[in-house]
């Protein structure tokens, strides 16, 4: 299995497929939450640590929710997101963080280690690889600050 960080630029949106749904229904919810908290967990001690709100208990689950809930929906789950949140609209929610792509690049390698200890708990690497690639390219999209 290959987790590998795309190079992106500011402005630059290439197409993205959504995860094969495999990985959700694989996964399962209760343990899709968990890596999505996990990740979070790490982002508490990164250097991105100032993009989030690691000062406020409350703030920081909420978004630790919303995160696990948009990712749930968009591998095919329940649209916990869309309920509670309304239309995804990511590109405009993270427009107030100056997001560049060294911070990019930190918060998906935060994911690299989650992810591979997905396949010795027999979840197919294919659907990993299929997460990661969402991922990879989605977050491009997020960018809007020059390095």
């Amino acid at each position: 299995m290959k987790l590998t960080v795309s190079h992106g630029e500011i402005g630059v949106r290439p197409p993205v497929a959504k995860p094969h749904p495999g990985f959700f229904y694989e996964v399962g919810e209760e343990r899709f939450r968990k890596l999505v908290y996990s990740h979070y967990e790490e982002i508490k001690t990164s250097d991105i640590a100032f993009l989030f709100p690691v000062n406020d208990d409350d703030d920081f689950i909420e978004a630790q929710k919303h995160a696990a809930d948009f990712l749930i929906e968009i591998c095919g789950g329940p649209d916990y997101f869309t309920q509670s949140r309304g239309e995804h609209q990511m590109v405009g929610r993270h427009a107030p963080f100056r997001i560049d792509e060294a911070s990019r690049v930190s918060w998906l390698t935060l994911y690299i280690p989650l992810l591979e200890a997905l396949v010795d708990e027999g979840i197919t690497p294919e659907y990993i690889e299929s997460f990661w690639n969402y991922l990879d390219i989605f977050s491009m999209w997020l960018v809007n600050t020059k390095s």
